[in-house]
Parts: structure tokens; sequence; C-alpha cells
């Protein structure tokens, strides 16, 4: 390549492929929200839904809120998560990854097969 040649990456591209990636890790139900105070703090930043990046040169750091299946070990799934998340972004995308911190902020309860809701009184 020329000096002057550039290739620019659009940070929507850097969320999806973190979405993709992250969604692929067994155990993970879906991507979470947000909270606003994250909101503000990273404004100017890339976010989508339950991801914000901090991109800097050619460097990435990101934040990931997940919801996980009943029954997963957190840990094992988080530690998942920042393997594959880091993994895809390096090799797919060929940004360092400084850091991938995994917030879980629910477990994914679904009602149960016949769809009635558990009986609360007792």
């Amino acid at each position: 390549m020329e000096p002057q040649d550039t290739i620019t990456i659009a940070p929507s591209v850097l969320i999806t492929v973190t979405r993709h990636a992250a969604l692929s890790v067994k155990g993970v139900s879906r991507m979470g929200n947000l909270p606003a105070q994250v909101g503000h703090l990273l404004r100017g930043h890339p976010m989508g839904q339950g991801i914000a990046l901090e991109v800097e040169d050619n460097t990435v750091k990101v934040e990931l809120y997940v919801v996980v299946d009943p029954g997963v070990k957190m840990r094992d799934a988080s530690q998942a998560l920042q393997q594959t998340v880091k993994r895809a972004i390096e090799e797919l995308v060929g940004m360092q990854v400084l850091s991938v911190n995994v917030h879980v902020e629910d477990v994914d309860v679904r009602p149960d097969e016949s769809g009635d809701a558990p009986d609360s009184a007792g």
C-alpha cells in the first residue's frame, strides 16, 4: 500500500462484529441495555444495544451488557464472551482489543412451556 492509502472502518461495523460474536457464545440469551449513566459517560463513543466502545487510533475497549440463559455458569460464559469478542475484533477488523468488560444484567427466565405463569398462591 502507498503511504497515502487509508482504510476506514465505520463504528457500526465494530458494533455488528461485537454483537454477532457475543450472541454466538453459548449461554448468552440476548444483549442487555446500556444503563443511562453509561450512555452519558460515553457520549460521543460508538454504542449499540448492550454495547459501548471506546475507540482510539487502532485500539478498542468494549463494554458488554448481556442477559444469560437460566442455569448458565455466568463466570464461564463471561470468560467465553471476552475471548470470543476479542478474537472476532482482532481477526475480522484488525484492531487491538485492550479490554472486554462483561456486565451480566439479568437471567432470561421464560414462562414454562404450557404458557402458565407460576402460581403465586401457595
